[in-house]
C-alpha cells in the first residue's frame, strides 16, 4: 500500500515538473508573410526567424517566422519603387504598432467597408459625413484621383498613335508612288492591248488588299512574338510583375481594321494618275 502511494507521488511529481516546463517554454513565434523582393535583399529563406519593430531605432523588437513569400500586387503607380513588404495576421500588426497607451490597440484609423449596391455609394458618403461630424469618407474602389493620370497617359498615347498613323501612311504613299512609276509600262501596255480602266482599277485594288492585309498580319504576330520578350525585360528593369505589353484580340482587330484601308487608299491614290492618263503616253519613256 505504502509502495502504491509512492509511485503515484511519485507519478504525480513528474506530471507537474512537466507542466512547469512546458509552462516555461518559449511560444512559438507567429507566421508572416515577405515579399519577394525583401525576402532577395536581406537574403532570407522560408522558416527564418526575423524581429521586427515599429521604431525606426529598433526598440522592443517581436519575433515572427517567415511562412513564405509573395509577389506585390502590380501597381503602375509604383512603378519603379521597392516592394520591402510584410504581411501579418491582425492581432500581430496591432501588437506590433500599440504604445504604451492602452487605447492604442483598442483604436482604429480608417474602416473599409463594402457596399451591396455601388450605385447608393456616392449617398452613403454624404450621408456619413452628415451624421458623424469630423468624419471624413470617400470612394476607394473608384477613386477618380489615383485615375486622372492613366487618363492623361491614354490621352497622350492616343495623340502619338494618331501621329504615327498618319506619319505611316504618307511613308506608304510615297513607297507606293514609287512602286507604280517602276509600272507605268505596263499599266500603259495593258491600256494599249485593250483592257478598261475599269478592269485594271480592280487588279490594282485587290493587290492593295492583299499587300495591306499580309502587311497587317505580319505587324500582328510580330507584335505577339515581340510581346514576350518587352514584357520580361521591362519586368526584370524595374522588378515587378506589371504586364506592360498585352496584344489581345480586340488590338490586333483594330489594327486590321486600320491598316488595310490605309494602306487600299494609299495604293488607289498612287495608281490614279496611271489610270487617267492614256495608254500611248505611259510607255513613253
Amino acid at each position: 500500500m505504502i509502495g502504491r502511494r509512492a509511485a503515484i507521488a511519485a507519478l504525480c511529481a513528474a506530471v507537474a515538473a512537466l507542466s512547469s516546463v512546458a509552462s516555461s517554454a518559449p511560444s512559438p513565434a507567429p507566421d508572416i508573410l515577405v515579399s519577394r523582393q525583401l525576402l532577395e535583399s536581406q537574403q532570407l529563406q522560408v522558416g527564418d526567424v526575423v524581429s521586427l519593430s515599429s521604431d525606426t531605432s529598433g526598440a522592443n523588437p517581436r519575433s515572427f517566422r517567415i511562412a513564405g513569400q509573395y509577389e506585390p500586387t502590380p501597381d503602375p503607380m509604383r512603378l519603379g519603387a521597392v516592394r520591402l513588404e510584410v504581411r501579418m495576421h491582425l492581432p500581430d500588426v496591432v501588437g506590433l504598432t500599440a504604445q504604451s497607451d492602452p487605447l492604442d490597440a483598442e483604436s482604429v484609423d480608417a474602416i473599409n467597408v463594402v457596399l451591396a449596391n455601388d450605385d447608393e455609394a456616392r449617398a452613403t458618403v454624404r450621408r456619413l459625413m452628415t451624421a458623424v461630424p469630423g468624419t471624413l469618407a470617400e470612394r476607394t474602389g473608384n477613386d477618380e484621383r489615383r485615375a486622372a493620370p492613366f487618363v492623361v497617359l491614354e490621352r497622350f498615347h492616343l495623340a502619338i498613335a494618331i501621329v504615327t498613323v498618319i506619319a505611316s501612311s504618307v511613308f506608304l504613299l510615297a513607297l507606293m508612288l514609287m512602286l507604280v512609276e517602276e509600272r507605268r509600262a505596263t499599266v500603259g501596255m495593258l491600256r494599249l492591248i485593250g483592257f478598261r480602266r475599269s478592269r485594271i482599277l480592280q487588279h490594282v485594288l485587290a493587290e492593295g488588299v492583299v499587300i495591306a492585309i499580309t502587311g497587317a498580319l505580319f505587324g500582328v504576330v510580330l507584335s505577339v512574338v515581340l510581346e514576350g520578350g518587352i514584357n520580361r525585360f521591362f519586368q526584370w528593369r524595374y522588378d515587378t510583375a506589371l504586364v506592360f505589353v498585352h496584344i489581345t484580340p480586340g488590338v490586333a482587330l483594330r489594327s486590321v481594321t486600320v491598316a488595310v484601308p490605309l494602306g487600299v487608299a494609299a495604293i488607289f491614290a498612287s495608281s490614279w494618275s496611271l489610270l487617267r492618263g492614256e495608254g500611248i503616253s505611259l510607255t513613253r519613256r
